[in-house]
């Protein structure tokens, strides 16, 4: 080709919300990634604008969360309107008070763009790289690597790749894996941010279906002065997104004046769909994201399903990258979230259908990796309630030490609580830190908490419960499972 291969650890195809926080955590953890976009720039529009709680945590444990709280708000409370008079509120999610162990109880409205722009910032302070304008043309890859190849610039080389590029990813296709799904609605959809004069940021404004035409959306977007506007239209109608067009449908809809829609920043359309891709790997190259699964946007469950795909599979890559893990604990990447992303997609069509409510589930805090090959339970008799190995990590305060402090970062955590604490003497515990696998433990004693029970656990770097039991017997043998 006449250019020399550039050469990385893992390259990341796609620099969305999953590519992002995929890349801060590789380089959280000292392994060189390369983030490629195929665009000149990051995503401009606020598609994905709600944040779930779960995806806060990981945020959070990203170390971004400070700059994602300034960036965003509640989400306002929903104001039908009717005959351009104000019918009454509706509450888009039902309210959840934050506990002890889940400290942050509901979603957060953040613009996709600023999102992005946070998690591009923060590579930036890792030494992270992105290389905008970078169209993926091929894909080639043997026991050792990946080679790709794009339509300008040099092939890069990597240990492993990343396909990160969205529901029509070139990298899937390319590998000749299959996407699977069906359409939630056959009306399509336009979504758009807007400035409109006039019109209050107190609440998002719903405009029901009338006279034949569907419904109209508009929200303040948070920390902006847009708004984003969705509109729903007839099957076989086209949305123009020009701002003539996008103004004769707001005007239509509701009782804002087309003059009053002074600009539009961004406007796409797209069809309610879900699909999932047949398989989330292929030899050295994974698929994370949108270019493993596509939801209808109600409920919120696209992006926070994506982000949390990064996390699963950055600890992973990093371990066995940096911390001489086996190969083979790459397999659980899709063993864990191919069924989450299925039940995700299942919850979202059920939302957009009119099926389910935006409650519990959407929060995310309730997924989990049961009954996995990285979860290994080994008390008997416990309570259907009580927290098992393969369950999200609580949050918590015991004897001065907060949970979320000590598990952050890259690092297991070996938790002992109450009896089991009192009774671990330093020599009662196994030595895992020097087992190549795991890399680095960190050892965290705390009295008896209800939300965990007395015994012994270790907290996986994504903050999941790996390994549960009564005391430390049987820790060391799971431990060792990951030593190359």
């Amino acid at each position: 080709m006449g250019m020399q291969i550039q050469h990385t650890e893992v390259l990341v195809v796609g620099a969305g919300p999953t590519g992002l926080a995929l890349a801060v955590d590789l380089a959280r953890s000292g392994v060189a990634a390369l983030v490629v976009e195929r665009s000149g720039s990051l995503f401009p529009g606020s598609r994905g604008k709600g944040l779930q709680p779960r995806t806060l945590e990981v945020l959070d444990d990203l170390g971004v969360y400070e700059e994602v709280r300034a960036a965003g708000a509640p989400y306002p409370v929903g104001m039908v309107w009717q005959d351009g008079v104000r019918a009454g509120e509706h509450r888009m999610f039902d309210d959840v008070a934050p506990d002890e162990g889940a400290p942050y109880a509901g979603p957060w409205m953040v613009p996709q763009w600023r999102t992005q722009e946070i998690l591009a910032a923060r590579l930036a302070e890792l030494g992270g790289e992105i290389a905008f304008g970078r169209e993926v043309t091929g894909v080639e890859q043997d026991p050792e690597g990946v080679t790709v190849t794009f339509a300008a610039g040099a092939p890069v080389r990597a240990r492993y790749a990343v396909a990160a590029d969205g529901g029509r990813s070139t990298v899937r296709r390319a590998l000749g894996i299959g996407m699977t799904g069906e359409s939630v609605d056959p009306s399509p959809m336009l979504v758009a941010d807007l400035r409109i004069a006039g019109l209050d940021r107190d609440n998002w404004h719903v405009f029901p279906p009338a006279d034949g035409a569907g419904f109209l959306a508009i929200c303040p977007l948070a920390g902006t002065e847009d708004f984003q506007a969705v509109a729903q239209f007839p099957e076989g109608v086209e949305p123009d997104l020009s701002l003539e067009g996008i103004r004769a449908v707001v005007a239509a809809r509701s009782h804002i004046a087309p003059a009053d829609v002074t600009q539009v920043r961004w406007a796409s359309d797209f069809r309610p769909r879900a699909a999932m891709a047949d398989r989330f790997r292929d030899g050295r190259v994974f698929l994370a994201g949108d270019s493993a699964h596509v939801h209808s946007p109600a409920g919120g469950q696209g992006l926070n399903t994506s982000i949390q795909d990064a996390y699963n599979l950055g600890w992973k890559l990093a371990a066995v990258l940096r911390g001489g893990a086996r190969e083979s604990l790459l397999d659980s990447y899709e063993e864990e979230r191919l069924p989450v992303a299925a039940a995700m997609l299942g919850l979202s069509t059920r939302i957009h259908r009119g099926e389910a409510r935006r409650g519990a589930a959407t929060r995310q805090l309730g997924l989990g990796y049961r009954d996995r090959a990285l979860a290994v339970e080994t008390r008997a008799g416990l309570a259907e309630e009580a927290l098992r190995a393969g369950d999200r990590a609580p949050d918590g305060i015991r004897g001065g030490v907060r949970l979320f402090e000590e598990f952050r970062g890259t690092h297991w955590t070996l938790l002992t609580i109450g009896a089991a604490a009192a009774g671990a003497a330093g020599s009662d515990l196994p030595d895992l830190s020097g087992l190549p696998g795991l890399g680095a433990v960190r050892t965290v004693r705390i009295p008896s908490y209800e939300a965990y029970g007395d015994g012994v656990f270790l907290i996986r770097p994504d903050g999941y419960v790996g390994w549960a039991g009564a005391s430390a017997e049987g820790l060391a043998s799971f431990a060792a499972a990951f030593t190359a």
